[in-house]
């Protein structure tokens, strides 16, 4: 392999695909990216067995080749040149990295050790936008569950009901739904939501579509020149959209940045109680209270358009992070009792639901 190939286009592609090599696996070579040169195009991979993605850039490729070399190692050495050509050479399993200033050799392992990147070659397809896409799952993927104890909370939920697309995710403790105005026939899929945060992460603003290829075991995520596949999770979504509140009892419309503040100031005195909050709807007023033990009691306050009145306890970070997840100026918060659920939407655009499970007080 001998190639020349510039340095922003190298770090790009790097800067893509690194993150995901497997450091801490049993397997060294999922810790490399795998570097393949073919005709005039030079592709980086890294995978972990469960996220593969490629990045392809131009390139001047004398002799084709392919190495794998150390995803972190290869990243912050190239992150580090100057901008300019960087020329490329493979002898043996040693790649030999030269600029005008810099002579670098890296120790690679073969290539045939590298596992064969996951491939799609028949599925349901279908296109979105890369905007709606991102600012969908920029609204979603912070309430599925971090962790594994339960799969089926740790995705992504795309689905269909022919005249609009769905995405969901949930932690049991909240809950979060958008819907985009796309004629998608009969589809229901669950993505993992680290392989969500990978997609957000290299989803350029620039890129205009997104092209999604679906079978029963994978999903391609494709836009420019960049590839992401990744397994799905093979467990059935709960049936999450009867738990959205369709009438409430409780119900306060104020701004959403004046609601935010005095939320964030309340949850400073929270932190001895888990971060448990106390948000009571009075007559012409939204009313937080918080209680530190150690520290003192906070109440705070901010004018809202209110129908019926009662207060109810949730957690104010899972509060916080909603209302940061919405656009618009006005938020109405509203909720029937004390152990319902709290719905949190925007009056004017009803295209996105948030969802707060109550703490007991």
């Amino acid at each position: 392999m001998k190639l020349q190939v510039t340095q922003e286009n190298l770090n790009k592609a790097l800067g893509s695909v690194a993150r995901i090599a497997d450091t801490h696996g049993t397997l060294p070579v999922l810790a490399n990216v795998l570097i393949k040169a073919v005709k005039n195009r030079l592709s980086i991979a890294a995978t972990n067995l469960n996220i593969g993605i490629t990045h392809f850039i131009g390139a001047k490729i004398e002799q084709e080749g392919l190495i794998t070399v150390p995803a972190n190692l290869l990243a912050s050495f190239v992150a580090s040149l100057p901008s300019g050509v960087i020329n490329m050479e493979l002898e043996g399993k040693k790649l030999k990295i030269s600029t005008e200033q810099y002579n670098s050799t890296i120790n690679g392992i073969s290539a045939e050790e590298f596992p064969v990147m996951p491939a799609i070659e028949k599925g349901d397809t279908f296109t979105v936008k890369a905007s709606d896409l991102k600012k969908g799952l920029q609204q979603v993927v912070f309430t599925a569950s971090s962790t594994d104890s339960r799969p089926v909370l740790s995705g992504v939920f795309f689905h269909s009901d022919g005249t609009k697309l769905y995405i969901a995710a949930t932690d049991s403790s909240r809950l979060a739904e958008k819907s985009l105005d796309y004629k998608i026939a009969n589809l229901q899929t669950l993505v993992p939501a680290s392989a969500m945060n990978d997609l957000l992460r290299i989803l350029d603003d620039e890129v205009e579509k997104v092209k999604i290829i679906k079978d029963e075991q994978q999903a391609l995520f494709s836009f420019g020149d960049v590839e992401l596949v990744t397994r799905l999770i093979d467990s059935n979504f709960p049936n999450y959209q009867p738990l959205i509140p369709t009438k409430s009892s409780v119900k306060a419309t104020l701004k959403r940045q004046e609601f935010l503040n005095i939320v964030k100031v309340s949850s400073l005195f929270a932190r001895e109680s888990a971060g448990s909050i106390t948000v009571e709807i009075k007559e012409k007023s939204v009313e937080i209270k918080s209680l530190a033990s150690q520290l003192g009691e906070n109440t705070a306050t901010a004018e809202a358009i209110v129908e019926g009145s009662g207060n109810i306890t949730i957690n104010s970070k899972f509060l916080i992070e909603a209302l940061n997840a919405f656009d618009g100026e006005e938020i109405t918060f509203s909720f029937n009792g004390k152990l319902e659920p709290v719905l949190l939407k925007d009056p004017k655009n009803s295209d996105y639901v948030h969802v707060i499970m109550p703490l007991k007080s």
